[in-house]
């Protein structure tokens, strides 16, 4: 959450001339509606049905390069599988730099509501952090612009074989 997924992705297609999906971006699509809305009036849980049969879905396809939403990862379906069909990255952000990324934000499900956002944020990273270190490779952001971030992933997927 917070860490460059969707932009990071978009440009590291764009440089394999592999298609850019955005797992939340189809959600809302199919539902019609916001991931903040569905989590408010459907539940998340609901939320991760459909996350998870989404994901599952498009982990099947070649040539595309997906952005997992910050939980994704968390579903030992969807872990497993990334693992078996893809080569996935981690998009390590450090806590000062996240918290001060998603201070102001309005769309994170997770954060809306929250009287202390370093605090949620800080519960939410690591919680996540031993399972998100299951990726393939990571990499660490704060120093790195966009377009460095991406010649690191292009260089180790290459490496990986694929």
């Amino acid at each position: 959450m917070g860490v460059g997924k969707s932009t990071i992705g978009k440009n590291l297609a764009k440089k394999l001339s592999y298609n850019f999906v955005d797992i939340d971006k189809i959600i809302e699509a199919k539902e019609g509606t916001s991931i903040n809305l569905i989590f408010k009036n459907k539940s998340e849980s609901y939320f991760r049905k459909i996350e998870s049969e989404i994901t599952l879905s498009e982990l099947k396809k070649e040539s595309s390069v997906i952005s997992l939403g910050g939980g994704a990862f968390l579903n030992n379906t969807i872990r497993k599988s990334t693992k078996k069909l893809s080569v996935s990255f981690w998009l390590d952000v450090s806590i000062n730099e996240l918290i001060r990324r998603l201070k102001k934000s309005k769309k994170r499900p997770l954060l809306i509501n929250k009287k202390n956002i370093s605090e949620t944020v800080k519960k939410i990273y690591f919680e996540r952090k031993s399972i998100y270190n299951e990726a393939d490779f990571r990499i660490k952001c704060n120093s790195l612009k966009s377009e460095e971030i991406v010649e690191k992933i292009l260089g180790l997927y290459e490496k990986s074989g694929n």
